[in-house]
């Protein structure tokens, strides 16, 4: 069962954090905090010692009710239970804080407006992480280049050519501003054209060389909008979505399930759904009639009604990124070795054209990227280093290549 940490900021101006299950009830709850630094240290705490038999103490109410306190290493009480109906509810909540606080993302109610500057250290962070775990799996390491725009920011791109396992890859953080907002960025937003404006974000694409292993693609990122006199405007967005050659539907299955759970605590089955239905929606090529391949999650412009909370939206952002792992890595683990030959080879490059017809024609990140006038080498990095086009070319019926087209290429619930 999914869980997170939901911190809070009462009328005595007091912090709080409850750790929730999934479907919304509390684990754990903790006292007040004077200082916000001190409320999260207190998550903090948790997420350390939530894995250690030792650190539970099981206790029993005046009136029969069993509840559970969580100590730190010195005994000092962490987080206190609600009291439950009986002995079996109890130990399920124990289990849940177990397996699940460690990893659980932040949903930090307390604030209203974003700062950058808190949100940076997490993005940086994420791109550190998943650079580290693919860098042990591929077994050659990322080149790191960081550079500097000209009109205001920077960033840093990681990324591999010819490894053992990825052909190419690029894992990028980006820290950019500017005095006047792009035209991919007003287009749905006229009101904010000529704002200055600040975004950031970690954005991936990944090409193995085995066309049994799929094309994945991450991003997740933030922008504010910025105008003498006005508040700010900001919003956060992101997703990730899987494009294989030779699908496995165990594969497919496990990649939307895993980005279900990173979405369920943060509204539920219906945004879940709604997610899935807008990464289907955005991710097709309108001059094909066809998906670029079989979906995952998208959002975008998370805040930027005011309807959102920033806590809610940046929760779902960390949720989402940190998610990225667990759903790609079981399934290049599973096939990275399965054999393949000239045809394969030859069929993934022609399906990798359409991977670089939406990201030149559709994409709002590459867009955004070129029309700010971002670094072109990180933001052409997702572009596969072989691909093919053919001529009104159509797979022999029957065949594997056929099987991608008929039975995955089209929308479906796989979670």
């Amino acid at each position: 069962m999914s869980v997170r940490f939901e911190i809070t900021k009462n009328e005595k101006g007091e912090f709080h954090f409850k750790l929730l299950s999934g479907d919304g009830k509390t684990l754990l709850r903790s006292e007040g905090y004077n200082a916000k630094t001190s409320c999260t240290n207190g998550v903090e705490s948790v997420r350390k010692n939530a894995a250690d038999d030792k650190r539970y103490d099981l206790k029993t109410a005046s009136d029969g009710r069993p509840y559970f306190n969580l100590k730190a290493s010195n005994g000092q009480v962490i987080g206190t239970s609600p009291m439950f109906a009986d002995a079996a509810a109890c130990e399920a909540a124990v289990a849940a804080t177990k397996a699940g606080a460690a990893d659980a993302p932040v949903d930090d109610k307390s604030c209203s407006t974003m700062n950058p500057a808190t949100v940076k250290p997490w993005f940086t962070d994420l791109q550190q992480r998943i650079v580290s775990r693919l860098e042990a799996f591929d077994g050659m390491a990322f080149k790191a280049d960081g550079w500097e725009r000209p009109g205001g920011g920077g960033g840093l791109t990681r990324v591999i050519e010819d490894g053992n396992f990825f052909e190419r890859g690029g894992v990028n953080f980006s820290h950019v501003m500017g005095d006047g907002m792009p035209a991919s960025a007003t287009a749905h937003r006229p009101e904010l054209a000529g704002r200055r404006f600040e975004a950031m974000g970690v954005s991936l694409v990944l090409h193995p060389r085995n066309p049994y292993c799929p094309t994945v693609h991450m991003n997740v990122r933030c922008f504010v909008a910025i105008a003498e006199g006005k508040p700010p405007v900001w919003w956060f967005g992101g997703g990730m979505d899987l494009t294989p050659y030779y699908p496995f539907e165990e594969d497919v299955r496990h990649f939307h399930a895993t980005c279900k759970a990173a979405v369920v605590p943060f509204g539920g089955e219906a945004e879940y759904a709604r997610l899935k239905d807008w990464c289907d929606r955005y991710f097709f090529l309108k001059h094909r009639n066809e998906p670029r391949g079989v979906g995952g999650l998208f959002f975008d412009d998370l805040g930027a009604d005011g309807k959102t909370d920033y806590g809610t939206a940046f929760g779902l952002t960390q949720s989402v990124g940190n998610a990225f792992l667990d759903a790609y890595l079981p399934i290049i683990e599973r096939r990275r070795d399965t054999p393949y030959g000239e045809r394969e080879r030859d069929f993934q490059a022609y399906r990798r054209g359409r991977y670089v017809e939406f990201n030149l024609v559709f994409d709002r990140g590459t867009l955004f990227g070129l029309q700010s006038g971002g670094r072109t080498e990180s933001i052409l990095m997702s572009m596969p280093p072989i691909v093919k086009w053919r001529y009104d070319w159509h797979p022999e019926p029957g065949s594997p290549e056929a099987r991608l087209y008929d039975e995955y290429l089209k929308p479906r619930d796989w979670a």
